[in-house]
């Protein structure tokens, strides 16, 4: 349980979106939809990264 707490606190942004991006997706979950909520997480993390474009989470999943 506390490594549950640690891992999740020491998951980069990348990571964070990646992980969000299959968990969206294996809930059937459509792209566009995965982009805008990610986008709409990631400022509620416990450390928010700098605010990200739909185009650059795309880049961090695809490449």
């Amino acid at each position: 349980m506390v490594l549950d707490v640690l891992a999740y606190f020491d998951e980069t942004t990348e990571e964070f979106v990646r992980r969000r991006h299959r968990e969206l997706q294996a809930g059937g979950s459509v792209n566009a939809e995965i982009f805008e909520r990610i986008a709409a997480e990631l400022p509620h993390r416990a450390v928010a990264p700098p605010e990200l474009s739909l185009r650059q989470l795309r880049r961090i999943v695809y490449g």
